[in-house]
């Protein structure tokens, strides 16, 4: 038998490695990704001991891109970016230019290319959605008003990085120099690629949205769960590897499109479990491929180049993030929230950086720049979240600017003076307008009970306000807000937020303004519930017991009239 399986040896070794060193990155604190990226530089050609096989690794990379996008389409709601898009679009769009500008000048004064400028500044302009995610659900502020905007930007930023995926080539053709290449060049091959791409689009979204869901149907019917699992694979694949060769597109647009046409049938949720660990064992090789292009020589020989990626990754594009959410009238807490989502990057970067090197427009450090920045900005991004509370408090006792900015005069964080006197005393203060508090809402109004909502959605509020619904902006957490809604001679403050770390603070100053106050809550699972019944002494709900007990009420009513 012939032991020579450089296939085999490649997977075991990335595989075997990534799981003993993400389990050791898990256990200081650290995201997993960080030990898969450093198993990839203990494999690679750079170092020392077993050397995997790169040509097999990039293959397999390839499959991991693929699946990545499909899990990222296959996630993509256009209605949670819509909820906030008046901040997460332009927000996304400028922090992305001055990232890009920060890094493609540092590139162009390094004596770069203005093609390698422009990749790399790209590149250190986009955060990972995967190291987001993992991040906000650890925190449990996933569901929370400051998530949604940080998922919602990175979704801007993603779309923004599918278009520079299909744009690049021509544009990097042109701007590498290429001999006898004009701009009429430029525009028809950025013609004919918009061309390309629309037509695949246009088939994905007239033809694929049909079939995709009826052949899921078709398998569906015959009862077997691996057909399942193997005809949303074989789908993922095929069509990301169908637009490379009929459109000429990249295999990450195809599989982002085939992941958006499978959202829009019913199995879309069951397709994300089925997927979901073959997804994480190709990324987890997707990661380890990238840490195989690391040289870590390049720490050595330009450490002041890798802490000038690490600065404008962790501070420069954060601390821009910052301003321009500020400058949208959002509060303190949500400018550092986002701040601190955004100061890591991951796959998007090492996928546009690793175009930038088949397109050989890239210097060799360029890869090992990226990753480093990416090793280091992914393992420090924990504790920048975790700073994010000792520096505000910080800022507000210490700077007059930050109280303002926390407190500023904002036309929607206060009723209007025509409110109606029956708004302001005996009613009901809502806190939260999402998915529990539109029901709330919808039955107080049914019922005639006059309530005020209090959200830190500057749209939702906007949307209530022209609806006739009073309405407040801001964070309910702070004394000020529960003022503005007129919490003091309110019957009863009902907290429909997912995002429990604020409850005991607004129960606190609801009782200090108003110790008559009933309050309601929310939970997520009982050992919270107990807790909370006790500290703000109110009624707690959890949502598993109300669906257990609307189910039960609903058999029990049924077995009766048998």
């Amino acid at each position: 038998m012939d032991h020579h399986v450089p296939l085999i040896a490649t997977i075991a070794a990335a595989l075997g490695l990534a799981l003993l060193l993400g389990f050791v990155a898990a256990r200081a604190k650290l995201p997993a990704l960080v030990g898969y990226l450093v198993a990839g530089v203990l494999i690679g050609p750079y170092t020392p001991g077993f050397v995997a096989d790169t040509a097999l690794a990039s293959q397999l990379a390839e499959i991991g891109v693929m699946l990545l996008m499909f899990g990222v389409g296959l996630h993509f709601s256009l209605g949670d970016l819509m909820a906030v898009r008046k901040v997460a679009v332009p927000g996304a769009v400028v922090q992305m230019a001055a990232a890009t500008a920060m890094g493609g000048g540092m590139a162009l004064w390094w004596g770069w290319s203005p093609a390698a400028a422009l990749v790399f500044g790209i590149s250190l302009s986009v955060a990972s959605t995967v190291v987001l995610l993992r991040a906000l659900e650890n925190l449990g502020i996933l569901e929370t008003f400051n998530g949604r905007i940080a998922v919602g930007w990175l979704v801007v930023e993603d779309l923004a990085m599918v278009l520079v995926l299909v744009l690049l080539p021509p544009v990097a053709e042109a701007l590498g120099g290429t001999a006898g290449t004009s701009a009429q060049d430029l525009w028809r091959s950025i013609g004919k690629t918009l061309v390309q791409v629309s037509l695949f689009v246009a088939l994905m979204l007239i033809v694929g949205r049909r079939l995709f869901p009826w052949l899921l149907w078709q398998v569906q019917k015959v009862g077997s769960r691996e057909l399942f699992t193997l005809c949303v694979v074989a789908a993922a694949v095929s069509i990301a590897w169908g637009a490379t060769k009929i459109f000429g597109v990249s295999f990450a647009l195809g599989a982002f499109f085939a992941g958006m046409v499978l959202r829009e049938s019913q199995f879309s949720h069951r397709a994300a479990e089925e997927t979901l660990p073959l997804r994480d064992a190709f990324a987890v090789l997707f990661f380890v491929s990238v840490g195989m292009l690391f040289n870590p020589v390049v720490l050595v020989e330009q450490p002041l180049r890798v802490m000038a990626v690490v600065a404008i990754i962790v501070l420069g594009k954060s601390v821009a993030a910052a301003l321009l959410v500020l400058l949208l009238r959002y509060p303190l807490n949500t400018a550092l929230a986002v701040s601190a989502s955004l100061a890591q990057i991951g796959e998007f970067s090492f996928i546009l950086v690793g175009l930038g090197a088949a397109l050989k427009v890239m210097p060799p450090e360029a890869q090992s720049l990226v990753v480093a920045g990416a090793l280091i900005s992914i393992a420090v991004n924990p504790f920048v979240f975790k700073a994010i509370g000792p520096l505000q408090r910080w800022l507000l006792e210490r700077s007059q600017l930050a109280r303002d900015l926390n407190a500023r005069d904002d036309p929607l964080a206060e009723l209007p003076m025509t409110t109606e006197e029956k708004y302001l005393a005996r009613q009901v203060v809502l806190v939260g307008y999402g998915r529990v508090g539109r029901h709330v809402a919808m039955a107080l109004r049914d019922a005639g009970v006059p309530f005020v909502v209090a959200d830190q959605n500057r749209e939702v509020v906007e949307r209530l306000r022209a609806e006739g619904v009073p309405a407040v902006v801001g964070d309910a957490a702070q004394p000020e807000v529960l003022v503005q809604a007129h919490v003091a001679r309110a019957a009863m403050l009902v907290v429909a937020t997912p995002d429990t770390l604020g409850v005991r603070q607004m129960a606190r100053n609801a009782r200090l303004l108003n110790a008559n106050i009933e309050i309601v809550v929310r939970s997520h699972n009982e050992a919270e519930a107990a807790l909370l019944e006790k500290e703000v002494a109110g009624k707690v709900f959890i949502g598993e017991r109300e669906l257990a007990r609307a189910m039960t009420d609903h058999v029990m009513a049924r077995c009766t009239q048998v």
